[in-house]
């Protein structure tokens, strides 16, 4: 399943580094897979944040609708969803 964050950002378990169903964050700008603990940065001007926390701060500016949530869930863990 995969929830599409923004143009750049998206979730999914589509791919060779999804494991047992964990959705991966994918810079669809460069390919490249984050797990949740990874860091990425989203902006040229900001630091480097754990991909799980970015997910989470993309799924909520994104309003996705409830199925989307799933794979955020999945992939954010503990961390409050909204």
């Amino acid at each position: 399943m995969n929830a599409t964050l923004s143009p750049s950002w998206e979730l999914t378990d589509d791919r060779a580094a999804s494991r047992d169903g964990q959705p991966i964050l994918v810079d669809r700008t460069t390919g490249e897979a984050f797990g949740p603990g990874d860091l990425v940065r989203l902006h040229e001007r900001q630091g480097r944040i754990p991909a799980a926390l970015a997910a989470r701060r993309l799924a909520v500016a994104a309003e996705l609708d409830t199925a989307e949530w799933g794979p955020v869930a999945r992939f954010v863990g503990s961390l409050p969803l909204r």
